[in-house]
């Protein structure tokens, strides 16, 4: 019997691989003019004085297969680079310095987990009215943890560019991540943080 035949099916591996091929058109996620923060609440003495952090996610790449006529073919993949995380709020040099340094060695430990990654396997239509309403259904692995992750968006696509956007929140205790404590103990944060997300990418030929 030839090696190149599935004994059970009947059909050459390549064609298997070409069934299952993702239908729709592929987007190229474009960094530049994408929009990903964290928000995160404070407490402690600090938090009165509007000390709630808002990260700003500024590397991060990966891609869209997307179809509106096959929805639950369409998927997500993205990467973001951990060491990448940075605080976008008008605070001192110092205090900047001090919460993104807690945060990249204590709270995310970017040597040991360098990247979080995102992998939708699903998409389905989201109750609400608007017809460009989805959910994401993947896995997220955020420092060294992978667990299911709904993610709602809602997508709009003008000639090549299709844009997804919407928020989505996380509890950090879920991803064996501590909540630590910042500013010399006077800013600690919730374990519940807020993901917002605004991302465009370009159709490939």
């Amino acid at each position: 019997m030839p090696e190149n035949i599935d004994t059970q099916s009947g059909a050459a591996p390549e064609a298997a691989q070409v069934a299952a091929t993702p239908v729709g058109d592929r987007y190229v996620i474009n960094p530049m003019i994408s929009r990903f923060t964290v928000k995160v609440t404070a407490t402690g003495m600090l938090s009165a004085f509007g000390h709630s952090p808002t990260i700003q996610i500024r590397h991060l790449k990966g891609e869209i297969v997307f179809s509106p006529q096959a929805l639950e073919q369409s998927s997500l993949h993205f990467v973001v680079r951990a060491d990448s995380l940075s605080v976008s709020d008008n605070i001192s040099d110092k205090d900047r310095r001090e919460i993104e340094g807690q945060m990249r060695v204590q709270v995310l430990e970017t040597s040991k987990y360098p990247e979080i990654i995102y992998d939708s396997h699903s998409v389905v239509k989201s109750l609400a009215d608007s017809e460009s309403d989805v959910v994401l259904i993947g896995n997220l692995t955020l420092h060294g943890v992978t667990r299911p992750q709904k993610i709602p968006a809602r997508i709009t696509v003008t000639g090549d560019l299709l844009r997804a956007f919407g928020e989505f929140s996380l509890r950090q205790s879920d991803y064996s991540i501590k909540p630590v404590s910042a500013v010399g103990g006077g800013l600690k944060v919730k374990d519940e943080v807020m993901f917002s997300y605004d991302v465009a990418a370009r159709k490939q030929a």
